[in-house]
């Protein structure tokens, strides 16, 4: 009886373990969502006189899912930098400026709106490129339903297509060939579109964090290590880093202030982001039409076509003279 009471109380409880699990997902795909939105918070009340742990502990009254997550892990002993680190993805960022403008004694609440609009430009990037692959990326994947589709309308026309496919060698033998063709095509589609998609983080970051340590007084060579040893897991540097250095080298050759040159470096970075990204959504228009011809076209002459041949053959009778 114990045992049989045991095992009704699990089979209860079980439902429930997956809509949590779901809701955990949601919640952190929404804090994601809202990171923007949250960095502009935090740096309207830090403006206003609040303290760092305060501004979190507000936020995260307001309902922000990432804040309460970081108030949680600095009430367990957390460096505050570190716990927003761990909240993950564009958050990361805002942790690598709140560590350079903490370490330099930069005003935070400046650092964070520069972020959050940096921050929106990335997500404005992102949405205008997903809008332009939108198209294409459709067609593709509309596209690849055409063999099936004429398979399907072979034997609503009322050809045994089907039989002929399942049953016959050489049916068998475009089975196999048609299905092998589609699947490469699908994953050769995907791989396109991949590539097409912008690369993940903030085009321009390195360049507005040192703008960060730079305005707090901090010589270059420390400002440069500190945001190196900040942005330590953001990707390879190297192509930002030679851009920088030959934009300090300009500053110093020139004596112009390096914040304001770093800051059009940053802007210029992502206006080249946004300008390779609608390039590469447009020239995945053509490309797809690489897949296109050498796969699913394919795959629709032996899955709808050559079914309906070796059907009419199959059932009509050939006289030898």
């Amino acid at each position: 009886m114990v045992s049989a009471a045991s095992a009704t109380r699990r089979r209860t409880r079980q439902p429930s373990l997956a809509p949590r699990h779901r809701r955990r997902r949601g919640a952190a795909a929404a804090g994601e969502t809202g990171a923007v939105e949250a960095v502009r918070t935090l740096a309207v009340l830090l403006q206003a006189g609040a303290a760092p742990l305060a501004a979190w502990r507000h936020l995260a009254e307001s309902g922000s899912v990432v804040a309460v997550g970081v108030v949680a892990a600095t009430e367990q002993g957390r460096p505050l930098v570190e716990a927003i680190r761990d909240a993950g993805g564009v958050w990361r960022i805002v942790a690598a400026a709140w560590g350079v403008a903490s370490t330099v004694g930069a005003p935070l609440g400046e650092v964070l709106r520069a972020i959050a609009d940096a921050l929106q430009g990335a997500d404005d990037i992102r949405a205008e490129v997903s809008v332009a692959l939108a198209e294409p990326a459709g067609t593709a994947r509309l596209m690849l339903w055409l063999p099936l589709v004429g398979l399907l309308l072979g034997s609503a026309l009322g050809f045994d297509t089907l039989t002929v496919l399942f049953t016959q060698p050489a049916g068998g033998g475009c089975l196999a060939a048609g299905l092998g063709l589609l699947l490469l095509a699908r994953g050769w589609t995907r791989a396109m579109v991949r590539r097409a998609a912008p690369p993940p983080g903030v085009p321009g970051i390195r360049a507005e964090l040192l703008v960060v340590a730079l305005a707090g007084g901090t010589a270059i060579p420390r400002a440069r290590a500190l945001v190196a040893q900040e942005t330590a897991d953001e990707g390879d540097p190297s192509v930002e880093d030679e851009t920088i250095e030959r934009i300090l080298r300009l500053s110093a050759a020139a004596g112009v202030p390096a914040v304001e040159l770093l800051r059009a470096e940053a802007d210029r970075a992502r206006r080249d982001a946004r300008t390779a990204g609608r390039r590469g959504a447009a020239l995945l228009s053509s490309r797809l039409l690489l897949p296109l011809g050498a796969c699913t076209l394919p795959a629709f002459m032996l899955l709808g076509v050559a079914p309906l041949i070796l059907s009419v053959l199959s059932t009509t009778p050939l006289r030898l003279a």
